[in-house]
């Protein structure tokens, strides 16, 4: 069974930066776009980012765009999550998760409901 783990969280002063990674086992993510969220304490999850199969149609929420980057490599079966320039509403349980369906592998959507197979998450914390 699919499963995802993510890393590099970890705790940083604001304008820092951190790259997460997700990581699949006992399957390719090569086929999947995957798609990065959060959630922030008391907050619902919230999407963050997607990215296509063949890493050509990147999609990201207003409050990330410029200052994220999403990429993968899938000969390493990883996706990234670059982060630049956070700040503490950056805050949160980051996650990623594989599109429920190979129908967005070339056109991902950036909401939750398309996505399934969470990992377990990493923290970020962004604090002076």
């Amino acid at each position: 069974q699919l499963q995802l783990v993510e890393s590099g969280g970890g705790l940083v002063k604001p304008g820092e930066s951190l790259r997460l990674s997700c990581a699949a086992s006992s399957c390719t993510l090569s086929t999947y776009a995957i798609g990065w969220f959060r959630q922030a304490p008391g907050k619902e999850r919230e999407a963050v980012s997607c990215i296509s199969k063949s890493a050509d149609i990147r999609n990201y929420a207003d409050s990330v765009k410029g200052r994220f980057t999403i990429s993968r490599d899938n000969s390493k079966n990883t996706v990234y999550l670059q982060m630049n320039n956070l700040k503490p509403e950056d805050t949160g349980v980051y996650y990623c998760a594989k599109a429920r369906t190979p129908y967005y592998s070339n056109n991902p959507p950036l909401r939750i409901s398309e996505y399934n197979y969470w990992g377990q998450g990493t923290q970020v914390t962004v604090s002076s």
